[in-house]
């Protein structure tokens, strides 16, 4: 049974006309924490929310108004995390026995971010005890399924009416997550898992548009883009997906967690990267598609 607090658990936002193959989608900065959760970890709330993807949905929330719907979990990623496999799972965090077809070795259960992660921040371990392998599938069932499901029935009417769909996967990463040759250059990382997920020109296209307003880009290094990039990144197909990580000290103070004066420079310039993404030729993409064929 889903907490009463997660219905609903996503939200879509539309606009009142959809001009362009786009779908903007921001799956880590829910911030609806049930109370059972809160209840059964170890730690408070502040230290709970370090891993969220706080206010990327409100940074990009912009690109509606500009003709783009918008996509969001409303649960945060500490509760559940969709932009990992759906049976990610660490057998230590959990009374009772996985199903065999668990992904039970990966190097995301292994470092603590399992589809329902181990721990927060610089390693603070959530729970106080183990959890019932139950709630582990009642949360994949109820939360992960039907998020992805809807996900993917978005994608499908866009590339249905326009022919392709392009997704913009939205993220943020801790300043320190970087190393500190990194930090004061890297501003934004774009991930296509190397080349794989999208059209080149959608990679080019968003990269000369960031430096042109300012910010320092990095490719596919640290993040080459996670589950939703590789899962659903199918240029042969017609649908390409990009990922964006946005460093935090950019818009927000890290320690207080609240958005800091540069906020508002940044939602001008997602609904800028919005625009020139819309702008790009579909035919282009199209002729891409084709002579990779």
């Amino acid at each position: 049974m889903i907490e009463p607090e997660l219905h609903p658990a996503f939200e879509l936002l539309e606009p009142v006309s959809q001009t362009a193959p786009l779908l903007f989608n921001s799956p880590h900065s829910g911030r609806v924490y049930p109370r059972s959760f809160l209840e059964r970890s170890r730690l408070d709330p502040g230290t709970l929310r370090r891993s969220e993807d706080a206010f990327v949905d409100d940074l990009v929330g912009g690109v509606v108004a500009a003709g783009t719907p918008l996509f969001k979990a409303l649960f945060p990623r500490a509760y559940l995390d969709v932009n990992r496999e759906p049976y990610e799972l660490d057998p230590r965090m959990f009374d009772g026995r996985l199903p065999g077809f668990a992904n039970t070795r990966s190097l995301r259960v292994a470092g603590g971010l399992g589809t329902i992660a181990r721990i927060v921040g610089e390693g603070h371990e959530i729970y106080a005890g183990r959890l019932p392998v139950e709630e582990a599938m009642q949360r994949i069932e109820g939360l992960y399924k039907p998020y992805h499901r809807m996900l993917r029935r978005i994608l499908t009417r866009i590339h249905r009416r326009f022919g392709l769909a392009v997704l913009v996967d939205c993220h943020s990463m801790p300043s320190s997550s970087l190393s500190k040759d990194e930090r004061p250059s890297v501003d934004i990382v774009l991930g296509d898992r190397y080349g794989t997920s999208c059209s080149p020109l959608v990679m080019d296209c968003v990269d000369r548009a960031l430096r042109s307003m300012g910010y320092a880009v990095a490719r596919n290094k640290p993040y080459a883009g996670g589950f939703i990039t590789e899962h659903y990144g199918d240029p042969s197909s017609g649908v390409h997906v990009i990922q964006i990580e946005i460093s935090r000290s950019l818009y927000m103070d890290e320690r207080r967690l609240t958005p800091n004066t540069h906020f508002p420079r940044l939602q001008q310039d997602m609904v800028r990267i919005r625009n020139v993404l819309a702008d790009l030729p579909i035919d282009d993409i199209e002729t891409f598609r084709q002579a990779a064929e």
